[in-house]
């Protein structure tokens, strides 16, 4: 395939592209719906396993962990043997795993099929989007394909629960699983024929010491985190935060001494790159968490079923589509750090309608504020997503792009740890001296454990004392939600200032200078002939 890249003007993309396109969309909608359907099939699951407590966690969080850990080490993996081929592996792997899950017998076999889910997820997202900055090399259109990259992962989030609701209402909670073995199929049958190849022969073997420092630092850091959402700071969460962290000390110590690096740190001498990774991380951390105290007021305060919950969830798609499809086309008649100071100022306000949440009948105060936040967030993370990308030459864009995914894998991470601490802590401070009395101490440590807990407890008291504890503990869970509200409304207003000072000299990334785009044809037409 010739593909002329070397003049001042960049191609536009063809056809093929835009359908190609099209096919890396389903994958990645794909990824982020199987990081929340599954917490819809928790009850029928485990009345059916009958998992134990330990064994209930890794069921739930393996899947995010393995996907993070193998982000960036799948990133230099495609750089070597070719970003297409390494998404049709993955593809492979990932219907095959997706079976596994859907008829698995017992936990064992249900975890180790969630861990290969999540490997199998690596593969395929830092491949999406490194092969779309090969396929669009106009910045307009880069722009609104990494933009429409980023609605699909946002509208995989959100109608999770809807369609994950629909199909345990009519087959067996296995079923959710499956809705992935049909979208790999047209993946890897359409693939071939509308998808680029791209690799950059001189990059050596990834180093098998830093893959192996990068997936233990992830996963500990991130595993202590989760901890502390969960449990509070305990010792076994702050030694996995401190094993983490040292490993990633020495991660970065080693990618400074090699010559051919799994992450390249010289990256972060650009200002830009840096800035917008963390604004990144930022970013998603509010949206994870805002999403995260939604979800739960809509089905534990409000009473929806999953399904009606995943319907009153759809304001909040369409905002966050409109938001990252939308920015790129703005970007080119409005300076990028207005238009992204601008976003985040919106969503700092959809923050401030989340604080007037007050109880049960404010459901149109919560959809409001949802959507308002997706809005404003929107922009940040298309456009931030593609700063990120188009800060490194195009045979690094493979692991760039696994940074940019791995940023929004530990921004969701940190969202529920970090926001969901501050709103657990306020929900049982509220607790301490507000409990029915009467209640039998076993109960009274249930309910204050998550208000999720407390709903199931209070449908085993007697009518009147279950729904005084219900009333009590879904106040005290609004008020988690005001505080949590009040948090993100600030931080938001942070991000914006700093985007206002820090970004405004950025520039939506143009084509690469005609040096480097003659070096990425010739890799590129080698490679897909």
């Amino acid at each position: 395939m010739s593909t002329d890249i070397g003049t001042a003007a960049a191609p536009r993309a063809t056809r093929r592209e835009w359908l190609g396109l099209a096919i890396l969309a389903l994958p990645t909608m794909l990824i982020a719906m199987d990081l929340t359907v599954l917490h819809l099939a928790l009850p029928t699951l485990t009345a059916d396993l009958r998992p134990g407590n330990t064994e209930l966690l890794w069921i739930v969080d393996i899947y995010g962990f393995l996907i993070a850990g193998f982000l960036i080490t799948m990133g230099a993996i495609g750089d070597r043997i070719g970003r297409r081929r390494l998404l049709l592996i993955g593809a492979v792997a990932f219907g095959a795993a997706s079976v596994l899950s859907a008829f698995a017998v017992n936990s064992a076999m249900l975890i180790a099929a969630r861990a290969l889910l999540g490997i199998a997820g690596a593969t395929l997202m830092p491949s999406t989007l490194s092969l779309i900055r090969i396929m669009f090399r106009d910045p307009k259109q880069q722009g609104v394909a990494i933009g429409a990259w980023t609605g699909f992962f946002g509208l995989g989030t959100v109608i999770g629960p809807l369609v994950g609701g629909t199909f345990l209402e009519l087959f067996w909670w296995g079923s959710v699983f499956l809705l992935g073995v049909p979208i790999m199929l047209l993946l890897i049958v359409f693939g071939p024929f509308v998808l680029p190849e791209y690799r950059d022969e001189s990059v050596s073997r990834p180093d098998l010491i830093s893959a192996i420092m990068s997936i233990a630092g992830i996963l500990a850091l991130i595993f202590g985190l989760k901890q502390i959402a969960e449990d509070g700071l305990r010792p076994e969460s702050g030694i996995a935060i401190v094993v983490g962290l040292a490993l990633a000390a020495l991660f970065l110590h080693r990618q400074g001494r090699l010559r051919q690096p799994l992450v390249d740190l010289s990256l972060f001498r650009n200002d830009l790159f840096g800035t917008a990774l963390g604004m990144l991380v930022l970013a998603t951390l509010l949206s994870a968490g805002s999403q995260f105290f939604v979800m739960q007021y809509l089905q534990l305060v409000r009473g929806l079923s999953p399904l009606q919950a995943g319907l009153w969830s759809l304001p909040t798609t369409v905002a966050i589509m409109i938001g990252a499809m939308g920015a790129p086309g703005l970007a080119g008649r409005v300076k990028l750090s207005t238009l992204l100071t601008g976003g985040l100022v919106v969503a700092a306000a959809g923050m401030v309608v989340l604080t007037r949440v007050s109880g049960p009948s404010d459901l149109y105060v919560a959809v409001a504020g949802a959507a308002v936040i997706g809005l404003g967030l929107g922009p940040m993370v298309s456009l931030g997503t593609g700063l990120i990308v188009g800060a490194a030459p195009p045979e690094r864009a493979g692991a760039t792009s696994a940074m940019a995914s791995t940023g929004t894998e530990l921004g969701s991470a940190l969202g529920v740890a970090v926001i969901g601490s501050v709103g657990f802590a306020v929900y049982r401070a509220n607790l301490a001296d507000r409990l029915p009395e009467g209640l039998p101490a076993p109960v009274v440590e249930t309910a204050k454990d998550t208000l999720a807990a407390a709903v199931n407890v209070a449908r085993e008291l007697p009518a009147a004392q279950g729904s005084e504890l219900l009333s009590v503990t879904r106040e005290a869970f609004v008020h988690g939600l005001q505080t949590t509200a009040i948090v993100g409304a600030v931080l938001a207003a942070l991000l914006a200032a700093a985007a206002a000072v820090l970004l405004r000299n950025a520039q939506v990334p143009g084509p690469p200078p005609p040096a480097e785009a003659d070096g990425a044809a010739k890799s590129f037409e080698k490679a897909d002939n």
